[in-house]
């Protein structure tokens, strides 16, 4: 069934791969970037004809997740284009590398307003028409950093992730009872196929970093080199974008929880996996079996 999708972040990486896919399966998916007009209008451009020449309806659109006007402007033009919104999916998000003593407090506030407030801009803007619908899908692109292998030199883009991982368990339980669902995908450590690394901040006190980096030397690459040998020659970022598509696709009421795609195996399945069981269980204890929705 044709389903009304918006996702945020979707300039590149595994944003730009789940939109193309999810249009290609049939959906109308609203691509939200940021300055479509500026310096990315070269990838508004390449969506535009990705969708003319696979005769898909894919839709790049201004949705600029740190400011909350470009944000409602964004999902009032798709309900006045479509009606209805059937899927969110949080996918934006930046990453930082580097010490964590050597990021300024400013540089974290920045940080966590990319990769968890972000969420909650989007969220008060779509949400009450999902809560009205009586149906819905919000899907989070989370991070297996958030409960696996933590290397050094990741702990601000870890700790945001974690922030944003909590707030969508905490979602979950609250939007049951309105019919909509919740799906939580958790990439491992892709090194090929996004931008993250390569769009990596850096801290803003060389001074301390410098210091660090006598203790650490080229630490980052050492990590980077690591990851890489750990994932399968396989290990395609599309897999994420396909596992998203899978989610979608499910029948209402039978979507996954949590989804893991971690070709290197950080270890993040087996405890999220415990950890989803406690939350079931503990939900049950307190007498709100009704809003356990783990599949």
């Amino acid at each position: 069934m044709k389903q009304t999708i918006v996702i945020t972040g979707a300039s590149s990486g595994f944003g730009a791969l789940s939109a193309r896919s999810l249009a290609l399966a049939g959906h109308i998916v609203y691509a939200g970037m940021r300055e479509t007009n500026g310096r990315n209008k070269a990838k508004v451009s390449a969506a535009q004809e990705f969708s003319e020449n696979n005769k898909v309806d894919l839709r790049p659109i201004e949705l600029d997740v740190n400011h909350e006007d470009s944000v409602n402007q964004a999902v009032k033009t798709i309900i006045a284009e479509q009606g209805h919104i059937d899927v969110v999916i949080h996918n934006a998000g930046h990453m930082v590398v580097g010490p964590a003593e050597a990021f300024t407090p400013e540089q974290l506030a920045a940080l966590y307003d990319v990769n968890v407030l972000s969420t909650q801009r989007v969220n008060r803007a779509v949400l009450p028409l999902l809560r009205k619908q009586q149906h819905g899908l919000v899907l989070w692109v989370s991070s297996s950093s958030v409960k696996g292998g933590t290397p050094p030199y990741l702990a601000p883009y870890f700790a945001a992730k974690a922030g944003m991982d909590a707030l969508a368990v905490s979602y979950s339980a609250e939007l049951t009872r309105f019919g909509v669902e919740t799906s939580i995908v958790v990439p491992g450590s892709f090194t090929s196929g996004t931008n993250h690394f390569q769009h990596a901040g850096h801290p803003d006190d060389k001074k301390t970093e410098s210091e660090y980096e006598s203790k650490y030397p080229d630490l980052m690459n050492q990590v980077s080199e690591k990851l890489a040998e750990l994932a399968p020659s396989d290990a395609s970022a599309q897999l994420v974008a396909d596992a998203i598509v899978k989610i979608v696709q499910a029948p209402a009421g039978q979507r996954p929880y949590r989804v893991h795609v971690d070709p290197a195996d950080d270890g993040s399945k087996k405890v999220s996996d415990l950890a989803d069981v406690n939350r079931a269980d503990f939900l049950k204890r307190i007498g709100l079996a009704d809003l356990v929705n783990n599949k």
